[in-house]
């Protein structure tokens, strides 16, 4: 099921946090400008999964940050409470890169002199394994209690949710993740951050 028609924003909801954000340009969805979020709502307003497999392509510019969701609700300002982030970046200088589950299982690829963060397990890399202005395939596959990340085909995260996960005790500053279900939002991030998105589908697992 495509997400995204290429034309206009329809099936999706901006919290507007800083207008203007998202765009349609050329087939494409752009961020840029600010900090907000782009949830996806359906046609009756109330979408919401369970088990899925969701694939889009994705093009970081140098320097940006940019996340997809899983598992959200929206909400109109903040970054997202609900759910799992799946980490866009391929140069901002976060270290936790492409393919994270962010602050869960990060992909990290750290500048000289830079200290490890806190909260979660980290798989060391010395480059993140998207390049800026070229497309990749992001592939993020939820069932049940199971989430995988993949870019290129390549798998970067494999994760179960622990029987008696409790985010408030395993992670930082993030108690809201948690596979139960709910909508997908794209991020975005600061001033400084563009990124694009194109050819979102989603594929529901009964």
């Amino acid at each position: 099921m495509s997400l995204f028609n290429g034309k206009d924003l329809s099936g999706w909801k901006s919290n507007e946090e800083v207008p203007g954000v998202f765009t349609v340009e050329n087939g494409e969805l752009k961020v840029s400008g600010g900090r907000a979020h782009l949830f996806y709502v359906g046609e009756n307003g109330e979408a919401k999964f369970q088990s899925f497999e969701l694939k889009l392509k994705v093009k970081t510019t140098p320097g940006s940050n940019s996340g997809v969701y899983v598992h959200t609700k929206y909400q109109d300002k903040g970054w997202p409470d609900a759910g799992y982030e799946c980490q866009v970046n391929s140069t901002h200088t976060d270290p936790k890169k492409t393919g994270s589950l962010y602050g869960v299982i990060n992909i990290l690829a750290l500048l000289e002199g830079q200290k490890e963060p806190e909260g979660g397990k980290h798989i060391k890399v010395p480059l993140a394994p998207s390049t800026d202005g070229e497309w990749f395939d992001y592939s993020i596959k939820v069932e049940g209690k199971h989430i995988t990340i993949a870019v290129n085909g390549k798998t970067t995260v494999d994760f179960i949710e622990p029987e008696g996960w409790d985010p408030v005790k395993e992670l930082k500053n993030m108690p809201g993740r948690k596979l139960s279900e709910g909508t997908f939002a794209i991020q975005g991030h600061d001033p400084k951050s563009t990124t694009y998105y194109k050819d979102i589908f989603v594929k529901v697992i009964p």
